[in-house]
């Protein structure tokens, strides 16, 4: 499964987004799933409503019922990494959503991400030494 960010969620779903078209395509290429974190799904909920109205909010929230996506159960036994990986990355700062993610990589031995997150998901290690592969930026 390949790990989903909020601001993929958000250019899938919005056409006037400058990564729409890109995140489609790495969308449409994809076979297998897509996994997310119960605070991507929060942000991605708070912005899609601010943004662009309940209708998309509830097509969002309805997606993960349909199979789009699935949600990682985060436990309070996640919580002690979750703020080293916060601590760490203070002087970005490193969100819950953005640690979440972290922490979902850990957990699952697999860094591959889909994000328009370019610059932070460039800087974070998962296990503290390893890159994330962001699916939406070209290959070098």
């Amino acid at each position: 499964m390949i790990i989903a960010d909020t601001g993929f969620f958000l250019a899938i779903t919005n056409p006037r987004d400058k990564d729409h078209a890109r995140a489609l395509t790495v969308l449409e290429s994809l076979d297998e799933g897509l996994i997310t974190t119960w605070p991507v799904l929060t942000e991605t909920s708070h912005l899609l409503l601010n943004r662009l109205g309940v209708d998309a909010l509830l097509a969002f929230v309805a997606s993960e019922s349909d199979g789009a996506f699935t949600l990682f159960d985060l436990s309070s036994a996640h919580v002690r990494r979750i703020e080293a990986l916060m601590r760490r990355y203070r002087d970005l700062p490193m969100d819950l959503a953005d640690a979440s993610l972290v922490l979902l990589a850990e957990e699952r031995d697999d860094g591959r991400i889909l994000s328009t997150d370019r610059r932070d998901f460039r800087t974070y290690r998962w296990k503290n030494r390893r890159p994330f592969r962001n699916l939406l930026e070209p290959l070098d």
